[in-house]
């Protein structure tokens, strides 16, 4: 559909506006293209969210003191050191205005395509660093006194970055007065969490969210966690645009799901189990498949291309997603379902590669 230009802003026309993963509603699918839980979140969190019902004529809590004080406990910092928003991917949007808005900010050419899109919006001298032909990232490469943004595990390659690595990213970014923003949206699944080095570090932001490990993506809730300074930016921008982020419901489910880490442990058990035995399928299929640190993989077959693949089993009822790219655009990006949904693509890709 040609997009209607007549009376849109200059900065408006000039945004390519980010594609999420598609959410059909025309049949039953197994959804395995936007790296959602296949669990449902912890078993208190309905009662939490009862809970908030009759307060709902109010405004939240702005800056959700209950719920930034249980993940402070839960991560070893003070409350004045994280901030939760609506969705990590607000979170983002505002660490962009607030530390990278008319500077250079440096990532690899590979990673979460929302970033450069974020940059373009908030005037961003965005410069891509190339990954290796593994797709692995030379930290050393990001090492150019400018800001840098690392999704660490990355997307959509699933490889992680061993915590030395971000401690010395830190430090180079450091000396220059520069932030280094970690996105953990998948930490929980694998990789080494830069949050120890929060205590040491006050150019550095990490960022999570609720969507995957605790299965609340429908909900909307992700966090920063850093030192108060960088804190207290993050709160300037939300000032300026919605002071009331995230709505009650959302606070009271959250801090429910955060605090039971028990529920949380054993979904993420289950997860990597499963992506195990999966990716191990895969390979025995003749598969491709990257060593993950997420809830997907990342894989191809030398012998079938991704788009081919992918329509494939999009007819038979399975989503997965596919990347542009002449690099990327034979692998597929497959999200960790239930062991049953798991099985069920197994069966089709083993029809579709040994017919």
């Amino acid at each position: 559909m040609q997009v209607q230009t007549k009376y849109l802003s200059p900065l408006a026309v000039g945004l390519a506006p980010y594609v999420p993963g598609e959410q059909p509603t025309d049949r039953r699918y197994i959804k395995l293209n936007t790296n959602e839980s296949p669990y449902p979140p912890a078993p208190g969190v309905l009662a939490a969210i009862q809970r908030q019902v009759p307060g709902l004529a109010l405004y939240p809590d702005p800056d959700a003191r209950a719920l930034c004080r249980s993940l402070a406990a839960l991560h070893g910092l003070a409350a004045d050191q994280v901030y939760a928003g609506n969705g990590s991917d607000e979170v983002l949007a505002f660490a962009f205005a607030a530390f990278f808005a008319g500077k250079t900010l440096l990532a690899p050419d590979l990673t979460y395509s929302f970033y450069p899109i974020f940059a373009k919006f908030y005037g961003v001298d965005y410069r891509q660093i190339p990954v290796a032909a593994d797709f692995s990232i030379d930290p050393q490469g990001l090492c150019a006194g400018h800001a840098v943004i690392l999704a660490n595990p990355n997307a959509p390659t699933s490889l992680a970055l061993p915590l030395a690595n971000i401690r010395h990213l830190a430090r180079h970014c450091h000396d220059p007065g520069r932030v280094l923003l970690v996105d953990e949206a998948y930490g929980p699944f694998g990789g080494e969490s830069a949050i120890p080095l929060i205590v040491d570090f006050d150019n550095l932001l990490v960022v999570r969210t609720f969507s995957k490990a605790h299965g609340l993506a429908g909900l909307r809730l992700g966090y920063a966690l850093g030192q108060p300074a960088l804190i207290d930016g993050l709160r300037r921008i939300r000032d300026c645009v919605n002071s009331y982020p995230v709505d009650s419901l959302a606070q009271a489910a959250a801090q429910a799901a955060a605090e039971d880490t028990d529920y949380l442990a054993d979904t993420v058990r289950k997860v990597l189990a499963t992506r195990t035995r999966f990716a191990g399928a895969l390979a025995a299929l003749g598969f491709t498949v990257l060593p993950s640190a997420t809830n997907f993989v990342f894989a191809r077959h030398p012998a079938h291309s991704g788009e081919a693949l992918q329509a494939a089993l999009r007819r038979r009822g399975v989503l997965v997603r596919r990347f542009p790219g002449t690099r990327t655009e034979d692998w597929l990006r497959i999200s960790i379902g239930s062991d049953a949904d798991m099985d069920e693509v197994l069966a089709m890709l083993n029809a579709l590669i040994r017919p």
